[in-house]
């Protein structure tokens, strides 16, 4: 009788854990239990596409490496395996080896035109700004000139709010920077 009893809560936690990391995409997995019922359910983590926010939900990696890990592959370092994420991360792979099945590695060619190629608008030259198509001339020396008397952008939000650009073009522009 007890052993049904605990048999049928365990099993009632487990489907409540199952529904709420089905319906959280931000879920932080905090078990490999966690992470079977998500690989399970078809949940993946693409490093290469990976936000600080995705990484974060990997038990075990604090926010440094998740914004080193994203900074790193930002400025075109390739993490196409377990083993390449241990080394940029400085983590021993014993502890990424369980993590494995929920991450994904994908390779994307950089010259792809498929693919724009992303530049930290915060060091980027007068030239590259002006080689990103959504960004006319005198935007890109706008943020040059600012960067140069006030300081970096924070990210897209601050970005558009300083030079004042409509939802629009931020929009366009987003996918080829990164701060």
């Amino acid at each position: 009788m007890i052993f049904s009893f605990l048999a049928n809560k365990l099993n009632s936690q487990k489907k409540s854990l199952r529904e709420r990391i089905k319906n959280d995409p931000y879920h932080r997995f905090n078990s490999l239990e966690e992470i079977s019922i998500a690989t399970e359910l078809g949940v993946k983590i693409e490093i290469d596409k990976a936000s600080v926010d995705d990484l974060l939900r990997l038990p075990g990696i604090s926010i440094h490496q998740a914004r080193s890990l994203v900074e790193l592959i930002n400025s075109g370092v390739e993490i196409l395996s377990v083993e390449d994420m241990s080394a940029a991360l400085k983590i021993p792979l014993q502890r990424l080896k369980p993590l494995e099945k929920i991450l994904a590695f994908s390779y994307y060619d950089p010259e792809s035109a498929l693919i724009p190629q992303r530049i930290n608008i915060n060091f980027a030259t007068l030239e590259e700004l002006k080689g990103i198509s959504p960004i006319s001339d005198l935007m890109a020396k706008e943020i040059v000139e600012h960067r140069l008397t006030k300081g970096n952008f924070k990210d897209l939000a601050d970005l558009q709010k300083k030079l004042k650009i409509n939802g629009k073009l931020a929009s366009e522009i987003m996918h080829y920077l990164y701060f």
